[in-house]
């Protein structure tokens, strides 16, 4: 039987703008099972980021439920939505802009435990942080020094850390890497899977770099323009992508191969507004494939293949399916 820890049913946020409501996430559905990890990947815009914060409930929803062990937490009052942090924890994009430059790397690891009041004393504390520091490769000797004296790496070190300090089983991942140099991500993310392996974490991972999501992902979920275009293990969506987006996508990816064929279906045209966005395929102007029901009828998420999910009104005909 599967473990769920975490449901979205028909999630929606929308944003009040000039012009009209901005679409961000528009009918968003997914689970999630205990102990893995789900990828959330797209171009920049697509809503990724604003999925993960209304799922932790720092963005209130539009519409739809999120439930985690079972609960609607979108229905939960200001006492139950900040013991909901003690399970669920997010990781920042930007490991300098998410920590305070005044407090040292003990203070800010110390944040959670104080505001909880975990520890009884402070060699509890003390001893509390140097554990969480050993656990993310950060050494002691760094507890009194400031976020501007520490390289990238090791700040997001300390972002994970203060992430783990209250023993969370749910983590959103909100591009942690990409700020950092390639032999640095490497590390950080062993250093997350490690960490999952161990205390049996649950994580989404929103990313755009696809080499990224597909090192530590089982699932993945695309967006483009607020809704999901494809779901899939991550073995099959990158065996086989069947929407047209994400073989464009996955066709940018660089190829270290001098042999390698240099005609690909790369992705052009210009992107539909997300502004009170008109019937239809939101891929429509950049796709292909595209016909006069593409503009007019919103596509649904059908199953083409065994737990591989698409929406697109073409998906059998493009891939002989």
């Amino acid at each position: 039987m599967r473990d769920v820890i975490l449901e979205t049913r028909h999630v929606k946020k929308y944003f009040r703008t000039a012009s009209g409501m901005l679409h961000a996430v528009d009918d968003v559905s997914f689970s999630i099972e205990r102990g893995k990890t789900l990828g959330v990947v797209g171009e920049s815009g697509c809503g990724k980021s604003t999925l993960g914060r209304t799922v932790l409930g720092m963005i209130d929803t539009t519409d739809g439920e999120v439930f985690f062990e079972g609960k609607d937490i979108t229905k939960a009052n200001k006492r139950e939505q900040k013991l909901l942090r003690r399970d669920m924890q997010l990781i920042f994009q930007d490991p300098y802009s998410s920590l305070n430059p005044r407090k040292t790397v003990f203070d800010l690891i110390a944040v959670p435990l104080r505001v909880f009041r975990v520890c009884k004393g402070k060699h509890e504390l003390q001893d509390r942080v140097f554990q969480l520091m050993d656990t993310v490769g950060l050494a002691r000797r760094l507890a009194n020094t400031y976020p501007h004296e520490l390289d990238g790496g090791r700040r997001q070190r300390v972002g994970i850390a203060r992430a783990l300090a209250l023993n969370p089983k749910f983590i959103v991942c909100d591009e942690p890497v990409s700020a950092l140099d390639v032999s640095i991500q490497a590390q950080v993310l062993n250093l997350l899977q490690d960490l999952q392996e161990e205390k049996t974490l649950t994580y989404i991972f929103v990313t755009h770099d696809l080499s990224v999501v597909r090192h530590i992902s089982d699932d993945i979920l695309v967006m483009y323009l607020g809704v999901v275009v494809e779901k899939s293990q991550t073995k099959g969506l990158f065996r086989n992508p069947l929407h047209p987006y994400t073989k464009g996508i996955l066709a940018a990816i660089p190829v270290p191969d001098i042999d390698a064929p240099k005609e690909r279906a790369l992705l052009s045209g210009e992107l539909t507004s997300p502004i009170e966005p008109n019937p239809g395929c939101r891929f429509f102007n950049r796709c292909p494939h595209s016909e006069a029901i593409c503009s007019e009828k919103s596509p649904s998420m059908e199953e083409a293949l065994p737990e591989h999910f698409v929406a697109c009104h073409k998906v059998r005909e493009i891939n002989s399916l």
